[in-house]
């Protein structure tokens, strides 16, 4: 059954962002996120294919009902944006357990594809996990780290699959070490790496291991002039050996980072923990923190509060 209400809805948002996509140059985007209270999905774009993430509804009180739910969601998708079965990716998202369930694999069907984003390549998975590995609330959060990182020693810290890595090479960073603990995601790093052609530099680093373990350790080494932190809502992984949560363990995740920096460095924080709130003044007395959210939210998520940034700078 065709859902006229949310049809609609998605046909008028994909006019108003397929146009402005167009403009930028982008073939992914955002379409739908929650838009109408009785539909919690979001819907992404991806390069002529479509994925649609299905939140669970507190009125589906039965298996029977959520399903019912799905397949006229899918049907309605396939009306409104006019994509044929094979073009569209329907995931459910459950309320977020930790790293164990957000980021395992789902399938090995490895349907993937490389997608163009500000002319750096990307490959995503529309299949295999939960996410497709290219986070297109944090495009502007790229672009920006690419505008200052010439000549910097750059950091990235649950780099996932290595797309601030490959903005701050494209932007002339001296040296890059890139930081996840899941070897999966270590490894669609290098190959993001690989597919752009960057110079192979042994000043590039991937690095496969617990963030917290690998800054402990980092202390006594080296120094960065510029560090990407964008960590989980919450993680229960095995290989760590305790979970972590950003609302309860960021301070420690911070000074970490911020004992890191070399003097007059950066530190790029994101968030997206809707109950998160920055308290800054036990972090250190020499640095600075600005809050940098609307400089780093791009038009398709205006108004839908995908993440929380600040730029934090030592003296």
């Amino acid at each position: 059954m065709i859902i006229e209400e949310l049809k609609n809805r998605i046909q008028k948002q994909y006019k108003i962002y397929n146009k402005w996509a167009k403009k930028e140059d982008l073939t992914c985007f955002r379409i739908y996120h929650k838009d109408l209270p009785n539909f919690p999905l979001t819907i992404d774009w991806i390069d002529n294919n479509t994925v649609c993430w299905i939140y669970n509804r507190t009125r589906d009180d039965s298996k029977e009902k959520q399903q019912e739910f799905e397949k006229n969601v899918e049907e309605t998708i396939l009306v409104a944006l006019k994509v044929n079965p094979d073009q569209l990716f329907i995931k459910t998202r459950e309320k977020q357990k930790g790293l164990n369930n957000q980021y395992k694999k789902l399938s090995i069907e490895s349907k993937t594809k490389i997608i163009k984003e500000n002319n750096l390549k990307f490959e995503i998975n529309l299949t295999d996990y939960l996410d497709i590995g290219l986070f297109l609330d944090h495009r502007k959060t790229r672009q920006y780290v690419q505008s200052i990182s010439q000549n910097k020693r750059v950091l990235n810290l649950f780099s996932y699959t290595g797309s601030f890595t490959c903005y701050a090479i494209a932007g002339g960073a001296l040296a890059t070490t890139s930081v996840d603990l899941n070897k999966n995601y270590t490894k669609w790093t290098e190959n993001n790496v690989r597919i752009n052609e960057f110079k192979k530099r042994a000043s590039d680093r991937i690095i496969t291991d617990n963030v917290f373990s690998f800054l402990h350790l980092e202390q006594s080494k080296n120094r960065y002039d510029l560090i990407i932190c964008d960590p989980p809502t919450f993680s229960n992984s095995k290989k760590m050996k305790k979970a972590f949560s950003v609302d309860n363990d960021y301070k420690q995740l911070l000074k970490l980072c911020i004992n890191l920096l070399a003097k007059k460095g950066t530190l790029i924080f994101s968030c997206n923990s809707s109950q998160f709130k920055l308290e800054s003044t036990s972090l250190s007395k020499q640095i600075t923190i600005k809050n940098i959210t609307s400089k780093t939210t791009s038009f398709d998520f205006k108004e839908r509060n995908p993440h929380q940034c600040w730029e934090i700078k030592k003296l």
